[in-house]
C-alpha cells in the first residue's frame, strides 16, 4: 500500500463512510447482491474488509468471516466492532490481496469490494486474482468490485468539482489509461486508484481461471439523483429505487454510468474428464 493511500484511510473517514446519506446506497446495493449470490453459511474472506460493515453483517447472517485488511486502524475499528457483535468474526488479519495469511482451499467465498480499485499495476491485480482463486475451493464464489472509469466524468460535473482545472486532466486520464491521481489535496477526490471498464473486471478474472458469469451495477446512476438521500430516508421511495436499479442492474450499455460494478464469478471444479485422460496416460 502506497503511503497516500495509506495516509487517505488512516484519516479514519471509512468506518462511517456507507452511513453517509447519499453513499447508504452502495451498502444497500452490495448487501443485497451479496445476499443474492453468496452460498448459504459460507466461510468467508472479506479481503480489504475496513472497519468490518460488510464482514459483521455476513456473520449475523450466519457465515464465517475471516476480514483481511493491510491498514491498522480498520483492523483496530474491526475489532472493537466485532467485540460488541452477538456475531463476531472469525478472524480478523492483517493482511494484503497480493499474499493472503490464510490457506489454499479454506474459503466458500472471496470479497474483493476495494482491493483492486488500489492496485494500479495489472501485475498486482492479477496476483489478487490468482490468490483469490487458490483459497477458494471448487465451486467457490468470488465477489469483486471495481470503480467504474465512465461514472466519474458525470460525478464531477454533478459536484461542481469541474471549475479546477486539475479535475479535467484528472478525469481525462481516467479515460485514457483508467489510472486515477490526485495532485490536488483535496479528499473529495479520492485518493491513488485504478478504475476498471465492465468488461475489462470480468477478462482480468477470466484470465486468473475463474468463470466470470455477471457484472452487475451496484448503485446505477442513482447517486446522480439530487434528493438521493430524501429518497433512501422514505422507506417506500427507497425501496421504488432499489428495485427499479436492480431491473437494469446487468444491462451491459448503462454499467458504465455506475460508480461501481460488481463481478460475480466461481472457481471452476477441476475438469474430471481432463483428469482422467492425464492418469490413462500416464499409466
Amino acid at each position: 500500500m502506497t503511503p497516500e493511500i495509506l495516509a487517505f484511510y488512516t484519516h479514519g473517514a471509512e468506518e462511517e463512510r456507507l452511513n453517509d446519506p447519499r453513499r447508504h446506497i452502495e451498502y444497500l446495493r452490495t448487501l443485497d447482491l451479496l445476499t443474492r449470490h453468496l452460498p448459504t453459511a459460507a466461510t468467508v474472506a472479506d479481503v480489504g474488509g475496513g472497519p468490518g460493515a460488510y464482514a459483521l453483517r455476513l456473520a449475523a447472517d450466519g457465515h464465517r468471516v475471516h476480514l483481511v485488511d493491510p491498514v491498522p486502524l480498520h483492523l483496530e475499528q474491526a475489532e472493537a466492532r466485532s467485540a460488541d457483535a452477538k456475531s463476531p468474526l472469525t478472524s480478523i488479519l492483517r493482511g494484503d490481496a497480493r499474499q493472503l495469511p490464510l490457506d489454499s482451499g479454506s474459503c466458500d467465498a472471496v470479497l474483493l469490494l476495494g482491493p483492486l480499485y488500489h492496485l494500479t499495476d495489472a501485475a498486482d491485480r492479477a496476483r489478487a486474482w490468482a490468490e483469490a482463486h487458490r483459497v477458494l475451493v471448487s465451486g467457490g464464489v468470488v465477489v469483486a468490485a471495481a470503480t467504474s472509469r465512465f461514472y466519474t466524468t458525470w460525478e464531477y460535473l454533478a459536484k461542481n468539482l469541474y471549475d479546477d482545472p486539475a479535475v479535467e486532466e484528472i478525469l481525462a486520464r481516467h479515460l485514457r489509461d483508467g489510472q486515477h491521481r490526485n495532485p490536488t489535496g483535496d479528499r473529495r477526490l479520492f485518493t491513488t486508484g485504478y478504475f476498471h471498464t465492465p468488461h475489462e473486471l470480468a477478462v482480468e478474472a477470466t484470465a486468473a481461471g475463474l468463470h466470470a458469469h455477471a457484472v452487475l451495477a451496484v448503485e446505477g446512476a442513482a447517486k446522480l439523483l439530487p434528493d438521493l438521500a430524501e429518497r433512501l430516508r422514505d422507506p417506500q421511495r427507497r425501496d421504488l429505487l432499489l428495485r427499479a436499479i436492480r431491473r437494469i442492474e446487468a444491462e451491459p450499455s448503462l454499467l458504465g454510468m455506475s460508480e461501481h460494478v460488481l463481478l460475480i464469478a466461481h472457481k471452476p471444479a477441476p475438469d474430471s474428464t481432463a483428469t482422467a485422460t492425464a492418469t490413462q496416460e500416464t499409466r
